[in-house]
């Protein structure tokens, strides 16, 4: 009897361990996916923003032709951007682009015509939409790893993280300036 006693408590820890380790693991896995839904949502913002540039570009220009090099500047940055492999090079991209994109507003403060121009207003508008909705999509993504870091570091989860060789996901922040929304208000 105390034989069978010894292997039922075997067996429960071992279906107890079982479970936890079941448990854990589609936690993580669900956090992880988590996060890859928050970036992906990034994306499609930031394609939103990529897709603007080029003609809010085209509009200015045709009111200050001689600012070539502004306008380089919005492209290299946007060109960046949509090259980045990682978060750390997406936000520097974005850091870069919000500059460059505030340069530009800058110089329609020089060309009264531009700001009172029907496509630039709705394209300033389409913008200032797309870097809300940004910033909304950063927060969501950087909550997402928040909890998928925390989980990784906490007993006993970081036993099983470790073993899985999980690792931690870098946040996505921006300069402290760029972080807001850019200035297109005239």
């Amino acid at each position: 009897m105390s034989r069978m006693v010894v292997v039922l408590v075997i067996g429960a820890v071992v279906v107890l361990v079982a479970l936890w380790v079941v448990v854990t693991y589609n936690r993580l896995i669900r956090l992880r996916n988590r996060i890859e839904n928050a970036w992906a949502q990034i994306d499609v913002q930031l394609k939103r923003r990529y897709e603007l540039i080029p003609n809010l570009v085209e509009t200015v220009k045709g009111y200050s032709e001689h600012e070539q090099d502004t306008f380089e500047r919005v492209i290299a940055a946007r060109q960046r951007g949509m090259a980045a492999g990682t978060v750390q090079e997406q936000a520097e991209a974005e850091n870069l682009l919000t500059g460059a994109l505030r340069q530009m507003f800058a110089l329609s403060e020089a060309y009264p015509q531009l700001r009172a121009n029907e496509s630039f207003l709705q394209l300033q508008e389409e913008l200032a939409a797309a870097e809300g909705r940004i910033a909304y999509a950063r927060q969501s993504y950087n909550e997402a790893v928040y909890r998928y870091n925390t989980r990784l570091e906490s007993i006993p989860d970081v036993v099983l993280a470790s073993a899985l060789r999980l690792n931690q996901r870098e946040y996505f922040e921006v300069d402290g300036e760029a972080a807001g929304p850019v200035e297109v208000d005239f």
